[in-house]
Protein backbone atom coordinates (compact mmCIF):
# COMPACT_ATOMS: atom_id res chain seq x y z
CA UNK A 1 0.00 0.00 0.00
CA UNK A 2 1.45 3.51 -0.62
CA UNK A 3 2.05 5.27 2.07
CA UNK A 4 -0.12 8.40 2.59
CA UNK A 5 1.84 11.63 2.55
CA UNK A 6 0.58 14.68 4.79
CA UNK A 7 -0.89 17.95 2.95
CA UNK A 8 1.72 20.48 1.92
CA UNK A 9 -0.64 23.16 2.72
CA UNK A 10 -3.73 22.58 4.99
CA UNK A 11 -6.46 24.75 5.72
CA UNK A 12 -9.52 24.84 8.01
CA UNK A 13 -12.43 26.91 8.40
CA UNK A 14 -10.34 30.21 7.18
CA UNK A 15 -12.21 33.63 6.64
CA UNK A 16 -10.69 36.88 5.75
CA UNK A 17 -12.30 40.03 5.66
CA UNK A 18 -11.58 43.61 5.44
CA UNK A 19 -12.61 46.45 8.20
CA UNK A 20 -15.08 46.37 11.29
CA UNK A 21 -18.07 45.38 12.65
CA UNK A 22 -21.06 46.16 10.00
CA UNK A 23 -18.77 47.56 8.08
CA UNK A 24 -16.60 44.58 7.47
CA UNK A 25 -16.47 42.91 3.92
CA UNK A 26 -15.88 39.35 4.02
CA UNK A 27 -13.28 38.54 1.11
CA UNK A 28 -13.40 34.47 1.87
CA UNK A 29 -15.63 32.38 3.83
CA UNK A 30 -15.20 29.32 5.34
CA UNK A 31 -12.01 28.04 3.18
CA UNK A 32 -10.99 24.09 4.05
CA UNK A 33 -8.84 22.72 1.57
CA UNK A 34 -6.09 20.40 1.63
CA UNK A 35 -3.33 20.92 -1.50
CA UNK A 36 -1.49 17.28 -1.49
CA UNK A 37 2.42 16.73 -2.24
CA UNK A 38 3.03 16.92 -6.15
CA UNK A 39 -0.15 18.05 -6.92
CA UNK A 40 -0.80 20.88 -9.47
CA UNK A 41 -3.94 22.91 -8.76
CA UNK A 42 -5.63 25.43 -10.96
CA UNK A 43 -7.69 28.07 -9.33
CA UNK A 44 -10.18 29.55 -11.45
CA UNK A 45 -13.05 31.79 -10.44
CA UNK A 46 -14.66 35.16 -11.47
CA UNK A 47 -12.96 38.59 -11.02
CA UNK A 48 -13.75 39.63 -7.45
CA UNK A 49 -14.01 36.16 -6.33
CA UNK A 50 -11.73 35.98 -3.69
CA UNK A 51 -8.89 33.90 -5.89
CA UNK A 52 -5.74 36.35 -5.05
CA UNK A 53 -6.84 36.62 -1.35
CA UNK A 54 -6.97 32.81 -0.90
CA UNK A 55 -3.56 32.55 -2.71
CA UNK A 56 -2.04 35.38 -0.47
CA UNK A 57 -3.07 33.92 2.44
CA UNK A 58 -1.81 30.36 1.27
CA UNK A 59 1.88 32.06 0.74
CA UNK A 60 1.62 33.52 4.18
CA UNK A 61 1.28 36.97 2.91
CA UNK A 62 -1.84 38.13 4.56
CA UNK A 63 -3.48 36.66 7.89
CA UNK A 64 -6.59 35.39 8.18
CA UNK A 65 -9.03 37.11 10.28
CA UNK A 66 -10.01 33.37 11.84
CA UNK A 67 -9.19 30.17 10.65
CA UNK A 68 -5.82 28.04 10.58
CA UNK A 69 -3.40 27.89 7.84
CA UNK A 70 -0.40 25.24 8.19
CA UNK A 71 2.48 25.10 5.02
CA UNK A 72 5.26 21.98 5.66
CA UNK A 73 3.86 21.12 9.08
CA UNK A 74 3.79 24.61 10.31
CA UNK A 75 0.85 26.97 11.69
CA UNK A 76 1.52 29.60 9.18
CA UNK A 77 -1.11 31.76 11.13
CA UNK A 78 0.96 31.24 14.49
CA UNK A 79 4.05 32.20 12.98
CA UNK A 80 5.85 35.76 13.72
CA UNK A 81 6.92 37.60 10.87
CA UNK A 82 10.14 36.40 11.24
CA UNK A 83 9.44 33.21 11.22
CA UNK A 84 7.15 33.21 8.32
CA UNK A 85 9.40 35.16 5.99
CA UNK A 86 11.71 31.99 6.67
CA UNK A 87 9.51 29.55 6.55
CA UNK A 88 8.27 31.43 2.91
CA UNK A 89 12.17 31.27 2.08
CA UNK A 90 12.49 27.70 2.48
CA UNK A 91 9.77 26.50 1.42
CA UNK A 92 7.82 28.73 -1.25
CA UNK A 93 8.66 29.62 -4.89
CA UNK A 94 6.49 32.44 -6.27
CA UNK A 95 5.61 33.15 -9.78
CA UNK A 96 3.58 37.15 -10.26
CA UNK A 97 2.76 38.90 -12.72
CA UNK A 98 4.75 41.39 -10.99
CA UNK A 99 8.15 39.85 -11.98
CA UNK A 100 9.48 41.16 -8.73
CA UNK A 101 13.16 41.01 -10.26
CA UNK A 102 16.18 43.16 -8.50
CA UNK A 103 16.70 45.41 -11.04
CA UNK A 104 20.32 45.78 -10.63
CA UNK A 105 20.95 42.08 -11.34
CA UNK A 106 21.38 39.98 -14.24
CA UNK A 107 18.83 37.38 -14.89
CA UNK A 108 21.27 34.78 -14.34
CA UNK A 109 22.08 36.22 -10.77
CA UNK A 110 18.23 36.84 -10.24
CA UNK A 111 18.02 33.10 -11.02
CA UNK A 112 20.86 32.35 -8.17
CA UNK A 113 19.01 35.02 -5.49
CA UNK A 114 16.86 32.58 -3.92
CA UNK A 115 20.42 30.53 -2.92
CA UNK A 116 21.85 33.85 -1.64
CA UNK A 117 19.13 34.59 0.09
CA UNK A 118 19.12 31.48 2.13
CA UNK A 119 23.01 31.54 2.49
CA UNK A 120 23.81 28.35 0.33
CA UNK A 121 26.34 27.52 -2.74
CA UNK A 122 23.96 25.98 -5.52
CA UNK A 123 25.08 22.14 -6.06
CA UNK A 124 25.91 20.19 -8.93
CA UNK A 125 22.35 19.07 -9.61
CA UNK A 126 21.23 22.34 -8.96
CA UNK A 127 23.15 24.27 -11.40
CA UNK A 128 21.90 21.17 -13.83
CA UNK A 129 18.62 22.26 -12.74
CA UNK A 130 18.98 25.84 -13.80
CA UNK A 131 20.80 24.93 -17.04
CA UNK A 132 18.17 22.85 -17.87
CA UNK A 133 15.16 25.43 -16.83
CA UNK A 134 17.15 28.35 -19.06
CA UNK A 135 17.29 25.90 -21.67
CA UNK A 136 13.81 25.51 -21.65
CA UNK A 137 12.55 29.11 -20.95
CA UNK A 138 14.58 30.26 -23.91
CA UNK A 139 16.77 32.48 -21.34
CA UNK A 140 20.63 30.82 -22.75
CA UNK A 141 21.82 33.71 -24.29
CA UNK A 142 19.92 36.41 -21.91
CA UNK A 143 21.50 35.42 -19.01
CA UNK A 144 23.85 38.58 -18.31
CA UNK A 145 20.82 41.00 -19.47
CA UNK A 146 19.78 42.86 -16.66
CA UNK A 147 15.69 43.13 -16.56
CA UNK A 148 15.23 46.89 -18.37
CA UNK A 149 17.03 44.78 -21.27
CA UNK A 150 14.70 42.27 -21.40
CA UNK A 151 10.85 42.13 -22.62
CA UNK A 152 7.50 41.25 -20.07
CA UNK A 153 7.80 37.81 -21.80
CA UNK A 154 11.62 37.16 -21.14
CA UNK A 155 11.16 38.70 -17.34
CA UNK A 156 8.34 36.45 -16.63
CA UNK A 157 9.84 33.59 -17.94
CA UNK A 158 13.37 34.72 -15.24
CA UNK A 159 11.02 34.86 -12.45
CA UNK A 160 9.40 31.07 -13.13
CA UNK A 161 12.97 30.28 -13.50
CA UNK A 162 14.54 31.43 -10.14
CA UNK A 163 10.44 29.95 -8.30
CA UNK A 164 11.56 26.49 -9.89
CA UNK A 165 15.53 26.71 -9.19
CA UNK A 166 15.89 25.75 -5.71
CA UNK A 167 12.98 23.01 -5.99
CA UNK A 168 10.50 24.33 -3.04
CA UNK A 169 7.81 22.35 -1.74
CA UNK A 170 5.41 24.59 -2.87
CA UNK A 171 4.91 26.85 -6.15
CA UNK A 172 2.44 29.94 -5.70
CA UNK A 173 2.06 31.32 -9.14
CA UNK A 174 -0.65 34.37 -9.83
CA UNK A 175 -1.36 34.07 -13.69
CA UNK A 176 1.97 33.07 -14.55
CA UNK A 177 1.11 33.11 -18.29
CA UNK A 178 -0.68 36.06 -18.60
CA UNK A 179 2.96 38.10 -20.45
CA UNK A 180 3.42 35.47 -22.83
CA UNK A 181 2.71 34.79 -26.26
CA UNK A 182 0.89 31.18 -26.75
CA UNK A 183 4.00 29.54 -27.57
CA UNK A 184 5.78 30.33 -24.72
CA UNK A 185 2.74 29.94 -22.35
CA UNK A 186 2.33 26.39 -23.51
CA UNK A 187 6.09 25.54 -22.73
CA UNK A 188 5.66 27.62 -19.25
CA UNK A 189 2.76 25.16 -18.25
CA UNK A 190 4.32 21.91 -19.75
CA UNK A 191 7.23 22.75 -17.38
CA UNK A 192 5.14 23.52 -14.63
CA UNK A 193 3.25 19.97 -15.28
CA UNK A 194 6.80 18.52 -15.07
CA UNK A 195 7.95 20.23 -11.69
CA UNK A 196 4.55 18.57 -10.32
CA UNK A 197 4.97 15.28 -12.13
CA UNK A 198 8.79 14.26 -12.33
CA UNK A 199 10.43 16.47 -9.61
CA UNK A 200 7.75 16.35 -6.83
CA UNK A 201 7.17 19.96 -6.86
CA UNK A 202 3.70 21.16 -5.58
CA UNK A 203 1.48 23.53 -7.97
CA UNK A 204 -1.03 26.22 -6.85
CA UNK A 205 -1.92 28.66 -9.71
CA UNK A 206 -4.38 31.37 -9.90
CA UNK A 207 -5.59 31.63 -13.82
CA UNK A 208 -8.46 32.30 -15.95
CA UNK A 209 -7.73 30.66 -18.89
CA UNK A 210 -9.35 27.13 -19.34
CA UNK A 211 -6.17 26.00 -21.41
CA UNK A 212 -4.03 26.82 -18.52
CA UNK A 213 -5.95 24.87 -16.20
CA UNK A 214 -6.04 21.84 -18.24
CA UNK A 215 -2.47 20.89 -17.87
CA UNK A 216 -3.40 21.24 -13.49
CA UNK A 217 -4.11 17.83 -11.94
CA UNK A 218 -6.90 19.30 -10.20
CA UNK A 219 -9.59 22.35 -10.90
CA UNK A 220 -10.68 24.50 -7.83
CA UNK A 221 -13.45 26.70 -8.41
CA UNK A 222 -13.44 29.79 -6.42
CA UNK A 223 -17.24 32.27 -6.57
CA UNK A 224 -18.28 34.72 -3.99
CA UNK A 225 -15.11 33.30 -1.51
CA UNK A 226 -16.04 30.65 -0.85
CA UNK A 227 -14.98 26.95 -2.82
CA UNK A 228 -17.80 26.56 -5.29
CA UNK A 229 -16.52 23.90 -6.82
CA UNK A 230 -13.48 21.13 -6.82
CA UNK A 231 -12.85 18.74 -9.95
CA UNK A 232 -10.29 16.22 -11.32
CA UNK A 233 -8.39 17.22 -14.34
CA UNK A 234 -10.46 17.86 -17.72
CA UNK A 235 -10.86 19.30 -21.06
CA UNK A 236 -10.09 22.82 -21.51
CA UNK A 237 -13.34 23.18 -23.12
CA UNK A 238 -15.30 21.50 -20.29
CA UNK A 239 -13.95 24.09 -17.90
CA UNK A 240 -14.28 26.81 -19.75
CA UNK A 241 -18.39 25.33 -20.05
CA UNK A 242 -18.07 25.24 -16.26
CA UNK A 243 -17.08 28.79 -16.13
CA UNK A 244 -19.65 30.18 -18.26
CA UNK A 245 -22.17 28.16 -16.47
CA UNK A 246 -20.97 29.81 -13.33
CA UNK A 247 -20.98 33.23 -14.70
CA UNK A 248 -24.83 32.59 -16.44
CA UNK A 249 -25.40 32.07 -12.92
CA UNK A 250 -24.45 34.30 -11.08
CA UNK A 251 -26.03 37.17 -13.46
Amino acid sequence: MTEQLPPVLWMRNVDRWYGDGSSAVPALTDISLDIAPSQFTAIMGPSGSGKSTLLNIAAGLDNPSKGQVWLAGQPFHELSDDRRTQLRRDHIGFIFQAFNLVPTLTAGENILLPFDLAGRTPSIEDRERIDYLTQVLGLKDRITHRPAELSGGQQQRVAIARALAVRPHLVIADEPTGNLDTRTSREVLALLRSAAQEYHQTILMVTHDPVAASYADRILVVADGRIAGDYPAMPATEIARLMVNLEVGAA
